[in-house]
């Protein structure tokens, strides 16, 4: 009786130790096999997760599996381990062989845009004086048409409201000549579109157009100064889908039927490494400027070693005195040109262009496109900021607008506005809100401003409200005597208020100063000037595209109606066409305003 007592017990030990041994080792090949798995796992996409194996693979491991143990089977664990094990066996033995899947990752959008909030309602009596730089840039608009033209509305931040008011070329027939300076200025007050019915607000509209006696009263490429150009091409691999370099390449040829044998071209490429594509050519050598930029490739990583300094001394070695010496970088917004540091980029940039070297940037395609950077690199530059959507765009900006691109007819162009409390209690500006100075940065010649380009025009707008109209602000109980001087039975009593505009020569020197009163007198928008009308369009359209607070209920289908008008009433305004392709783009945002 003991005996066999002892013989159960011993056989009850050996099992369990059995067990044991079998369960680790069972442990040992799940971990072996989940580590297997996970590697595996990690290189699948999920639809390759998803597909069933071969009909043959099935099989095998179906005739393979009934010889597992049920004893180790009854994990279940264990069970998807060995049954794992088992496939992957078997898998050789059929010689199945399974490529690596191809991972395919779509690039998560990187565009950077500075974050703009709009400009606020000032109380005349506290705020008086509106001080800014000017902006000729095009960039945004190109770029609020590509989103519209993709069918979705543009970021918030991408639009900049004056940069699509001055999108468009205006004539200003009604502007005046200051002086001897090279614009005229055209100012009107007009009737606010989208007041709501208690209120009676008022447009200023401050427009001036670069005219001159000289080469940049035309703007044919004859009468422009000899051009000394370097052409700074991000030939990275992110620059290889058809709206980069592609498109790149072809805006550059464009440009080079415009050369002429006293302009001369350079190409400077980065991308793993820099390299000078292509060395100071004269313009008149047009094949060997075509195979250089035909040449372009994309491929390697955005690296450069010095790009940017070895763009400036290819610039420097082709200086051209009294002439255009420009570099234009284009890009898809990668910045890594061998200078990491944001503000050595800007001192290098700033410092050239005091050596009369300016820089533009051109932006292609999306994904990773830096506009806050490129902005700031054009204004820091004295050049302009583009944006490239389409080979039209290409052909507007280095076709077209050559010399407005190109020419600079006045820098460091400022525009002071002071209202006069007796007239306005309210007032905003519309748009440049990246561009507003301190008031006592107008009178101050170190402060760099925007530049004026040959033919171009720009338009700045103001929201005012008439003194005992109704306004944002409450009327105050208690007023500082101090804060407004009547103007009652004054010979200043009709101004809304004074203009005074600053600016320099191209060749620098002292700014000079021109002004003059904006008569307080208003008109329907309707009797406005076209020119008006249609820019109050764009400003009506832009601020609903940032969905500003400040335009109650006007719609995108307000400034199709408004825009569609003026174009009516004067035709030959849009001999270029881009007033009525603007008409589309209102339409496309309205079927969109419910998709954000």
């Amino acid at each position: 009786m003991s005996f066999d007592l002892l013989s159960y017990v011993s056989t009850s030990t050996m099992l369990k130790n059995k067990s044991r041994h079998i369960g680790e080792n069972a442990t040992r090949n799940v971990l072996l096999i989940s580590a297997i798995a996970s590697l595996g796992l990690t290189a699948c996409s999920p639809s390759q997760m998803s597909k069933p194996l071969p009909a043959e693979t099935n099989s095998t491991v179906n005739q393979d599996s009934a010889v597992v143990s049920e004893s180790i089977m009854a994990s279940p664990s264990v069970k998807r381990a060995v049954t794992s094990q088992q496939m992957m066996r078997s898998a050789v033995q059929t010689n199945i062989v399974r490529p690596s899947p191809r991972i395919i990752v779509t690039p998560e959008a990187k565009d950077n845009y500075q974050k703009n909030e709009a400009n606020p309602v000032h109380r005349t009596t506290d705020m008086a004086v509106s001080t800014l730089s000017i902006d000729t840039d095009t960039g945004s608009y190109a770029n609020v048409r590509r989103y519209l033209n993709e069918g979705q509305l543009p970021p918030i931040d991408a639009v900049r409201v004056e940069e699509l008011i001055n999108y468009f070329n205006y004539q200003f027939d009604d502007g005046k000549r200051m002086g001897r300076a090279p614009f005229v200025v055209s100012t009107e007050v007009v009737d606010s579109p989208w007041d709501k019915a208690d209120q009676d607000n008022k447009i200023v509209k401050v427009g001036i157009k670069a005219v001159d006696n000289s080469w940049s009263q035309k703007t044919d490429k004859q009468s422009m100064p000899p051009a000394n150009l370097v052409f700074l091409v991000d030939v990275s691999g992110s620059m290889s889908s058809r709206d980069k370099l592609p498109l790149a390449q072809s805006s550059l040829k464009l440009l080079t039927e415009q050369l002429r044998a006293q302009d001369s071209i350079s190409i400077v490429t980065y991308s793993g490494s820099t390299s000078v594509a292509l060395p100071a050519t004269s313009g008149d050598q047009k094949a060997k400027i075509l195979a250089a930029i035909e040449g372009l490739n994309a491929s390697g990583s955005t690296n450069g070693e010095d790009a940017l300094k070895l763009a400036y001394r290819q610039a420097e070695q082709g200086l051209k005195e009294n002439g255009i010496n420009r570099i234009m970088m284009l890009t898809d917004g990668d910045f890594n040109v061998g200078i990491s540091d944001v503000d050595e980029m800007l001192d290098l940039v700033k410092a050239n262009r005091d050596r009369d070297i300016s820089l533009s940037t051109v932006g292609f395609g999306r994904g990773n496109l830096n506009d806050h950077m490129m902005e700031q690199m054009a204004d820091n530059g004295n050049g302009n900021y583009s944006y490239i959507d389409s080979l039209t765009e290409a052909k507007k900006v280095f076709g077209e607008e050559l010399a407005a691109t190109f020419n600079t007819v006045a820098k460091d162009v400022k525009v002071q506005v002071e209202f006069n409390p007796d007239v306005v209690s309210e007032w905003r500006l519309i748009g440049y809100e990246n561009r507003v100075l301190a008031e006592e940065d107008f009178n101050n010649d170190k402060v760099d401003a925007g530049e004026l380009g040959a033919g171009k025009a720009v338009i700045a707008l103001f929201e005012v409200t008439p003194k005992g109209q109704k306004g944002l602000y409450s009327d105050r109980r208690y007023t500082d005597s101090n804060a407004s001087t009547s103007l009652n039975n004054n010979q200043n009593a009709n101004e809304l208020g004074y203009l005074k505009i600053r600016y320099k020569s191209p060749t620098g020197g002292s700014s000079k100063l021109v002004s003059q009163p904006i008569d307080k007198a208003s008109y329907a928008l309707d009797k406005a000037n076209i020119d008006t009308q249609f820019a109050m369009a764009v400003a009506g359209f832009g601020q609903r595209l940032t969905q500003s607070d400040y335009i109650n209920d006007w719609q995108y289908s307000d400034s199709t109606k408004l825009a569609k008008s003026s174009i009516a009433d004067r035709p030959s305004s849009d001999a270029d066409g881009t007033r009525r392709n603007f008409v589309t783009l209102t339409e496309l945002a309205s079927a969109l305003k419910n998709s954000r």
